[in-house]
């Protein structure tokens, strides 16, 4: 008779985690930690906390723009652990408010900003991916979970938005777009060996303007904008053998905001 897989199965696996030192990636981190898996890390600048299972935690400062670097990665893995189980893209080219052309209206958005967006976002999960397939295929359990957003299949609400100093940005939305498919794609290349998923989340609460956290608010049935910790179980299932007959799919974690 064979027994319930559980999320025991991530205790002893490697999990690479980029966009670690951002708010989603920190998450990931510290579950994949407490359930027992060595983690490591990658970002464009050092996490919020440093204080983690030292002989199971490693971070990299990495730019996700250079492929040279992110084939490094890959290397600096399985150079400190000796094998790669699970990969989870969190990273994205998010911009700052002071991004001239990034959070601003349609017309004002730079479209010269979007090579960089695309390869951060996309580019690099791709060469990550291709980078890790070997070793993950010879793992026993491989897994790869793509962070996406609902913004790669919907559309923007423009009067969610109205005079608060939000926009919803088209290059971030396309980026989320091609990383849906391209979890697709994998899943079925990279099968039977290799599982390849994806989750888009909903928006996430960050201290938005009040008047567009209650708009979000009333138009989500779970009545609230998403948390990191929300993140944890979805990615956690995917990773683990408790999925272990889910590959290409894309898991919506958007407190039902899409079903309207």
């Amino acid at each position: 008779m064979m027994t319930v897989p559980d999320f025991s199965s991530l205790d002893g696996r490697v999990v690479l985690v980029t966009g670690g030192a951002g708010h989603i990636g920190s998450a990931i981190t510290e579950a994949f930690l407490a359930a027992g898996s060595s983690v490591m890390t990658a970002d464009v600048c050092e996490p919020f906390s440093t204080n983690r299972h030292p002989d199971r935690y490693r971070h990299s400062v990495v730019d996700l723009g250079d492929n040279g670097a992110v084939h490094g990665l890959v290397d600096e893995t399985m150079e400190r652990f000796g094998r790669l189980d699970v990969v989870v893209t969190a990273a994205s080219w998010m911009g700052t408010d002071e991004t001239p052309g990034w959070n601003s209206s349609f017309a004002e958005q730079d479209e010269e900003l979007w090579p960089e967006v695309l390869q951060v976002g996309v580019t690099s999960a791709f060469t990550l991916v291709k980078r890790a397939a070997p070793h993950l295929a010879t793992s026993g359990g491989g897994s790869v979970v793509l962070l996406s957003s609902i913004y790669g299949f919907c559309g923007p609400q423009p009067a969610m938005y109205r005079d608060t100093g939000i926009n919803n940005v088209a290059g971030y939305a396309a980026s989320k777009g091609a990383v849906s498919q391209l979890a697709r794609w994998l899943s079925t290349t990279l099968a039977p060996e290799v599982r390849v998923n994806s989750i888009s989340p909903g928006g996430v609460f960050r201290d938005q303007d009040p008047t567009f956290v209650e708009r979000y608010a009333e138009r989500t049935p779970l009545g609230r904008m998403a948390t990191e910790d929300d993140l944890i179980g979805p990615v956690l299932f995917l990773a683990s053998d408790l999925s272990r007959y889910i590959t290409g799919h894309d898991l919506v974690v958007d407190g039902g905001f899409s079903t309207w």
